[in-house]
């Protein structure tokens, strides 16, 4: 069976420090991407650099930080990208598409199944398929984090074998290298705790969006989804190679021991919350530490219009994110019982299940 990888390249590994793509590095990937296929590895690539690419050439003197700058940005951009990788596996005799994917098409079933159709029909024929983020008609900020989690949904998407994560540092440290040179090298992680949050920390560069953070969440949200991560740097040949064969320049981080359904990773990473749920500190314990449901005696505050199906945020008393679930009240049916117990909620308002959201349809979001 072959196995599939797919890669995330970041803006800092592909432009040069003052924007605009860097060719050398476009084709040194390229020719690494290149060696992967043809060792037999069915290759995704899901690639940053197109706002960083365009914001030059379209006559802005830095990246910009307005949406509208950003998206027009982008659409030049990525024409630029496009070009360059096509001419630089070309140069190996392979062909490439272009897939631009946002947050929306995770949420909507249907457009991630089609999605999905494309990406397996170009690897049967043998095309490299390149995703980005569609820049150009997001609504929001860019919040994928330098496509880091983009990269990761797509890995669980396709089922692959591992997600490799080049970045301009060689792994994750016990502190920041550039600023300790006694910091330590994280060879190999296998549980991402709050202590592996906090000691990411970090910004990226001035041409990209994600820092070592950005980079940690995404490998939460694929070894959640029974996909292995490597984190770490390639700049001299096989090194994408070394990286995938487990003796690569950067950190490994195993598979969770309790990977979640496909239930589970849609809740959590894919579904888009239509409120939030505040509750108290006994409610926390309850569902956190407990492993209890979510009963409407801990609830203290409700945002947004909601029904039962929908998934929501779970909220603790600071406004702090514990998770997402399956909500089995509306939302003015939950105003209504806030706080309330049990047998008084059932005299109040009728509903399927009594359980706000229930513990099979919860999923904990760690380290926010």
């Amino acid at each position: 069976m072959q196995q599939r990888i797919v890669v995330k390249i970041g803006s800092s590994s592909l432009t040069s420090d003052e924007g605009g793509l860097n060719r050398d590095k476009i084709e040194y990937f390229a020719a690494e991407l290149s060696l992967l296929h043809n060792e037999g590895y069915e290759v995704v690539l899901v690639t940053s650099g197109a706002v960083a690419a365009g914001f030059r050439q379209i006559g802005y003197a830095r990246r910009p930080k307005a949406l509208h700058e950003k998206q027009a940005s982008a659409a030049v951009g990525q024409a630029l990208l496009m070009q360059s990788y096509n001419e630089a596996f070309a140069a190996h005799g392979l062909s490439v598409a272009q897939i631009l994917l946002t947050r929306s098409d995770f949420s909507n079933r249907k457009r991630i199944h089609n999605a999905l159709m494309t990406m397996q029909e170009l690897i049967a024929h043998r095309v490299i398929p390149i995703i980005n983020e569609n820049d150009t008609v997001s609504v929001d900020e860019l919040k994928f984090g330098d496509n880091d989690s983009l990269s990761a949904l797509v890995a669980n998407l396709l089922k692959a074998q591992r997600l490799v994560i080049i970045t301009d540092t060689d792994g994750l440290y016990t502190e920041d290298p550039r600023k300790n040179s006694n910091a330590q090298r994280i060879d190999r992680v296998v549980e991402i705790s709050e202590d592996i949050f906090r000691i990411a920390g970090g910004s990226g560069s001035s041409v990209g969006t994600g820092g070592m953070r950005s980079k940690i969440e995404a490998a939460r949200i694929a070894t959640s989804g029974g996909v292995p991560v490597f984190i770490g740097r390639a700049v001299e040949p096989r090194d994408l190679l070394d990286a995938v064969g487990d003796c690569g320049r950067g950190t490994y981080f195993d598979t969770s021991s309790h990977t979640l359904s496909t239930k589970k990773q849609w809740i959590g990473f894919h579904s888009n919350p239509q409120g939030k749920v505040q509750i108290d500190a006994g409610a926390e314990r309850a569902l956190i530490d407990g492993g209890r449901s979510l009963l409407p005696a801990g609830v203290t505050e409700i945002t947004g219009e909601f029904h039962p199906g929908d998934v929501v945020e779970v909220t603790d008393m600071q406004g702090r994110t514990l998770g997402r679930g399956v909500v089995n009240y509306a939302s003015w049916q939950l105003k209504a019982v806030a706080g309330l117990s049990t047998e008084e909620v059932r005299k109040r308002v009728e509903v399927s299940r009594i359980e706000v959201v229930h513990r099979d349809e919860w999923i904990e979001i760690a380290g926010r």
